[in-house]
């Protein structure tokens, strides 16, 4: 009986330990597509800065954003960390309005943009 007891503690613990990396379920999300569509890409920058409804897959983005930018994407997956770069250099060139109000909504006292960049540029 204890022995049952410690391993549904352990299982526990271990199902309560957070992932290292986000979750994989989009690493084969279309970032070509989006980045080639403005439409679609205006309708994901509205999803993420709050102004527009969400898809799903936006949604789930949204939520990741903020800590994604802080720390270079520091739990992406090597996909992720490309699809990531493909999406906002889209914003960067198609929609730098967009692009600059979601930097100023989610860092707005620039603390995160250089190194941020850095990564977008491969540097890190």
């Amino acid at each position: 009986m204890k022995f049952i007891i410690v391993l549904a503690t352990v299982l526990a613990a271990a199902v309560a330990i957070p992932a290292d990396t986000y979750n994989p379920k989009y690493d084969n999300f279309n970032a070509v597509e989006l980045s080639e569509n403005t439409r679609l890409l205006k309708s994901y920058g509205k999803c993420f800065l709050g102004e527009g409804p969400c898809t799903a897959e936006g949604a789930d983005f949204k939520k990741i954003i903020p800590e994604a930018l802080k720390t270079k994407c520091g739990k992406c997956t090597p996909k992720q960390k490309e699809l990531v770069r493909i999406v906002i250099q889209a914003f960067q060139t198609k929609l730098p309005d967009v692009w600059k109000q979601l930097m100023e909504r989610e860092d707005p006292k620039g603390e995160y943009t250089q190194s941020f960049n850095d990564f977008l540029s491969g540097k890190v």
